[in-house]
């Protein structure tokens, strides 16, 4: 389904017309044109690209997969690539979210219906006294949109390190499953840190005042958005570190567990040796002490139950036991 809107002065005048409509409310320098593309063919953005005047090459950026967040600047418009994140199964997913930008229109193309443009709608229509502001107004509300589901989703990130720290001091070691949350953590992170960093380039190109769209009202908003940008990548990489760090701690308390795990087996293996080699040394064909006559009997128990009393002592204070 295409969604369009017709803004004149500022004011929400039309919605819902075809897509056909959309070179004649361009013509008017002071109407600014909206409209949205869920997984567009080449043959819909062509058509698109002939009627406003779009690059050739910003056309083919749209079918090209996995390029990172940008902005391409033009003669006539402003090419601009983002990703929208969201978290399904546990599991980081993006939906590629493309937008061409002239004096007085605006083109959106989504990759799925995974994005909720109408959401995006909703932020314009509770801001509608800055849409005197056209094309810089509507892109700031489609970018702040992507850029707070950023911010969601690290500060759910922060919640879950938070309690990978509580859980690795705890007295029950980690489990397989726990590794396993902890790797997908890492993951996931590391797709959001991919998606987040380059924004900063992004909305800061955007926010000069020699760009196409930049307009005094609009730039206290662009600069708030920079500064959500500033803060979701730096906080990004914080909470790599602390995960590496995590995994650090980790990787030392199971190998202070198997030290403490082998100082036991060790222990013990000591105290049983002792009578092991009591009863072997009194196991001899040859007279001792003892021999043939119930006191070796008793000798050799007492012995063996004061030596391996001495090494658990000796062995529990170390702590080995």
């Amino acid at each position: 389904m295409v969604r369009t809107r017709l803004y004149r002065d500022g004011v929400l005048v039309s919605e819902g017309f075809p897509v056909a409509e959309v070179s004649d409310h361009v013509s008017d320098p002071g109407n600014v044109v909206w409209f949205d593309l869920c997984a567009p063919t080449a043959a819909d953005l062509e058509s698109v690209a002939e009627e406003l005047g779009l690059h050739t090459l910003a056309v083919e950026d749209v079918f090209q997969e996995h390029q990172r967040p940008k902005v391409d600047v033009y003669d006539s418009h402003l090419f601009i690539t983002s990703y929208w994140l969201h978290l399904e199964d546990g599991r980081l997913h993006s939906v590629e979210v493309d937008a061409f930008a002239t004096r007085n229109a605006l083109v959106t193309v989504r990759e799925s219906e995974h994005f909720d443009i109408g959401k995006v709608t909703a932020r314009w229509d509770a801001a509608g006294a800055l849409a005197k502001n056209g094309v810089s107004f509507l892109l700031h509300g489609l970018l702040d949109y992507v850029v707070d589901a950023h911010f969601e989703l690290v500060e759910h990130f922060d919640e879950q390190v938070e309690k990978l720290e509580e859980q690795l001091f705890e007295e029950r070691p980690m489990t397989r499953e726990d590794a396993r949350r902890m790797f997908t953590l890492r993951k996931n992170m590391a797709g959001l840190r991919k998606v987040a960093a380059p924004m900063r380039e992004v909305v800061n190109t955007l926010f000069r005042r020699d760009q196409l769209l930049a307009t005094p009202e609009m730039a206290p908003y662009y600069q708030d958005l920079y500064d959500h940008v500033l803060r979701v990548a730096e906080w990004t990489e914080n909470l790599r570190e602390l995960m590496s760090n995590l995994r650090e701690t980790h990787m030392s308390q199971q190998g202070f567990r198997l030290n403490e795990i082998m100082k036991k087996l060790t222990s013990w293996a000591a105290i049983i040796a002792v009578p092991t080699m009591i009863t072997g040394y009194y196991g001899q064909n040859v007279p001792y002490p003892g021999f043939g006559s119930g006191s070796g009997f008793w000798s050799s128990t007492i012995i063996i139950v004061i030596a391996s009393g001495v090494l658990y002592v000796a062995f529990k204070k170390r702590g080995w036991l």
